[in-house]
């Protein structure tokens, strides 16, 4: 490929195509099924994915066949199938995924800035769903352009953006069974769903860890009674609750206790997680912390093993607690609270999630009523082993795009369903993971956004990837 070109390409892309693009999609509020009940009736799953497919239908490339898939009443996904460039041999179909889905708003954001209110700030642009990931479905497209235009090649690509991936997933599977034949085989997937550190290298995810979500509820009474006439006769709901998590975790460490979510880290990730810890330039996630509050370690490869290959458990919310302001000298019916347990990589949440829950609700103190219920499973991933061809194709995007800054390699705390599925489905297949997510990116929480230039990186990386892929014997 001609890298000026390329490089040229991309930031013609971005400034004329993807970014005012992009800005008007972050307006439509595309919230993910498993927060948005009256998703269908709302309609803006849908809205975000005729928006895109209205957009490259406008753009006018060449061998480019676009379709909105749905089964039954499952939320939409958009398919884009590219055809090879000439001469390009049957190398396996590079499947490219995303997801147009969101978060909700999580809280109130700054002056000026809101969930559906794209807002550019120098080479930011803020809004919900801007870096997770709506961005992907631009990079994808943008970094086939930019090969056409370099001179570059590319197989046979399928670039799948579905709308439940902050919802788990859990209709991808019928989706990917559905694409069978139009996948074919595939050789490569890119997600572009994940990050890293740092703006100014590529990072490659090498793990993710996996989830169970479950609430938990404990009952002691039909109704609530004034407390000065049933304290020290019935027992508080609250405290029943604290003696059921200290089965699950260590309230002094934070270590989780059950054996069924614990996993041995493998040898490679704890050399990985040495040579990241070690180097001189590595900035650490800085997190908000109030006041004088300390984090659970400061040893960098402790913090890295805990955030990547160790359990943990997160309480999210609660029910049946009033507001302070609210609340009255009474002994409550019942406490409720939403656990969220991430899982190492390896871990199966289906086993997890069956310990979880017995030791929860077996021989419960004072025999109080306990139900777990609302259960989310997502599965961890580990990486395969990086090919040769894969490995020298991004050496080439260190050279030309980061100018010789080397990638690293890092585990995430975080889940993609996906990426599992898949790995399952392609034992053969090699698998990039990567985008632009950075610590402070406020993924999840106001105030989300996008690094422009890095997006613009991240484009002419995949374009590289493509072309060398196009070019393996």
């Amino acid at each position: 490929m001609n890298i000026a070109e390329l490089r040229s390409e991309v930031a013609r892309e971005w400034a004329g195509q993807a970014l005012p693009d992009l800005t008007e999609l972050i307006r439509i509020p595309a919230v993910s099924p498993a927060y948005d009940p009256a998703w269908q009736a709302n309609g803006h799953l849908h809205r975000a994915v005729d928006h895109v497919r209205r957009w490259l239908e406008g753009r006018d490339l060449a061998g480019v066949r676009c379709t909105v898939e749905q089964l039954d009443s499952r939320p939409p996904i958009l398919v884009i199938e590219v055809s090879p460039t000439d001469g390009v041999g049957d190398q396996g179909t590079v499947l490219l995924y995303g997801h147009l889905d969101r978060q909700p708003s999580m809280g109130a954001w700054s002056a000026g800035r809101g969930p559906w209110e794209p807002y550019r700030e120098g080479d930011r642009l803020y809004g919900r769903g801007t870096v997770d990931d709506s961005y992907s479905a631009y990079v994808a497209v943008g970094a086939l352009a930019a090969v056409r235009a370099a001179g570059g090649l590319h197989s046979r690509v399928v670039i799948l953006l579905e709308t439940a991936e902050e919802s788990a997933s859990v209709d991808l599977p019928a989706y990917v069974e559905l694409l069978r034949d139009r996948l074919g085989d595939v050789s490569l997937v890119i997600c572009l769903d994940s990050g890293g550190d740092d703006h100014e290298r590529l990072w490659l995810t090498t793990s993710l860890r996996g989830l169970v979500q479950a609430t938990v509820t404990v009952r002691v009474l039909d109704t609530p009674v004034h407390s000065g006439l049933a304290g020290g006769i019935v027992p508080d709901s609250f405290r029943i609750l604290r003696q059921l998590l200290d089965r699950v975790e260590d309230s002094g460490t934070g270590e989780i206790r059950l054996p069924e979510l614990n996993a041995t880290i493998p040898d490679d990730r704890h050399a990985e997680v040495h040579s990241l810890a070690s180097l001189a330039d590595r900035r650490r996630p800085s997190m908000p912390l109030a006041g004088t509050t300390r984090a659970v370690t400061d040893d960098a490869v402790e913090q890295i093993l805990n955030n990547t290959w160790r359990p943990t458990l997160t309480i999210t919310g609660a029910a049946g607690l009033p507001g302070t302001g609210e609340a009255i000298p009474v002994i409550r019916n019942s406490t409720s609270l939403r656990l969220s347990v991430r899982l190492p990589p390896t871990v199966d949440p289906e086993v997890a999630a069956r310990a979880l829950t017995e030791a929860l609700t077996v021989d419960v103190p004072y025999d109080a009523s306990v139900e777990v219920t609302d259960l989310m499973l997502i599965r961890g991933w580990n990486a395969p082993t990086q090919s040769a061809w894969l490995t020298a194709a991004l050496e080439s995007a260190e050279r030309n795009v980061f100018d010789g800054v080397p990638s690293r390699a890092i585990g995430l705390g975080g889940g993609i369903p996906f990426l599992e599925m898949l790995g399952r489905r392609y034992p053969q297949a090699q698998f990039l993971a990567t985008g632009a997510v950075r610590p402070d990116s406020n993924v999840h929480a106001p105030d989300e956004w996008l690094s422009i230039p890095f997006a613009r990186d991240l484009t002419a990386v995949i374009a590289h990837v493509l072309d060398s892929h196009a070019r393996t014997s």
